[in-house]
């Protein structure tokens, strides 16, 4: 499963693609996304999130978004608790599938071994040269997982810092990981179960304040509803994603885009019922 800030308009994908087909042709190959905005090392972390757990146990995962590439970042595969691998440059990639699903296990990969020989002299793409290799041998049974490359502290695992979601007093806050990019809808990372604090039923209001580096950007009320046809086309509400986390839209309109909101760690949101 590949993921990368690449795009599609050149042949680096199918270049990794290559690589992993040449190790073994019994390899099946799928894609999460390449779409990734350049060096956004948090989406990425996202992206794995949001996708890693609806993926068998032994699938093996390859994210690309390695703004430090040719540094002394490390390069390891991680093991969920779960069953899952994580073939990425130890940037904060690891930062929220560490959280969610777990770490079972962590090894650098050891590039005398696992790298392509004939790549000793490329520096700037190891999503080709180590990371797709590496991970084509992994699945496709050349190597085992003690043999990727020493153990590393679980610990030592690159964390981005960010605003985990808590609920302070009547208010609740957390973090803006993403934008629902086709609609413009806002997601956050306050769970279901802890907007439902607030006390909050369907058609109760809710004040949001969105924040950038601590500077308000938006102040608003809004809906908590089901679906977004339970408001008028282009009023704001409130409801839970498809990964059941508070999220706010504007019905059949671009709420990120009219309220100049964006993602990111440095994205936070606080929300209270309106009394």
């Amino acid at each position: 499963m590949f993921q990368s800030d690449f795009g599609v308009k050149d042949g680096a994908v199918s270049e990794m693609k290559g690589v992993a087909m040449g190790v073994s042709t019994e390899l099946r190959l799928f894609d999460l996304t390449h779409e990734i905005p350049a060096f956004n090392i948090w989406e990425a972390a996202y992206r794995l999130q949001q996708t890693v757990p609806y993926w068998p146990a032994g699938t093996v995962f390859v994210s690309v978004v390695d703004p430090g590439v040719g540094t002394s970042r490390k390069s390891v595969v991680l093991l969920t608790k779960t069953g899952q691998y994580i073939v990425t440059p130890d940037n904060g990639t690891l930062t929220l599938i560490a959280e969610t699903q777990g770490i079972g296990a962590i090894r650098e990969i050891d590039e005398t071994v696992n790298r392509r020989q004939e790549s000793k002299k490329s520096y700037t793409f190891h999503g080709r040269d180590v990371y797709a290799y590496t991970a084509a041998r992994l699945a496709a049974g050349v190597i085992t997982f003690e043999q990727v490359g020493p153990l590393l502290a679980k610990q030592e695992v690159v964390a981005l810092p960010y605003q985990h979601a808590v609920m302070e007093g009547a208010t609740i806050k957390g973090t803006i990981p993403v934008l629902d990019v086709q609609y413009g809808n806002v997601w956050t990372n306050i769970p279901g179960e802890l907007f439902q604090r607030l006390g909050v039923s369907f058609g109760a209001m809710v004040a949001v304040r969105v924040l950038h580096g601590g500077q308000v950007v938006y102040q608003g009320e809004m809906p908590y509803t089901e679906t977004f046809g339970a408001v008028a086309v282009g009023k704001p509400l409130a409801y839970l994603n498809s990964l059941l986390q508070l999220s706010f839209a504007l019905n059949q309109g671009n709420f990120a885009a009219a309220n100049g909101i964006s993602s990111g760690g440095d994205w936070t949101v606080e929300v209270r019922k309106k009394l």
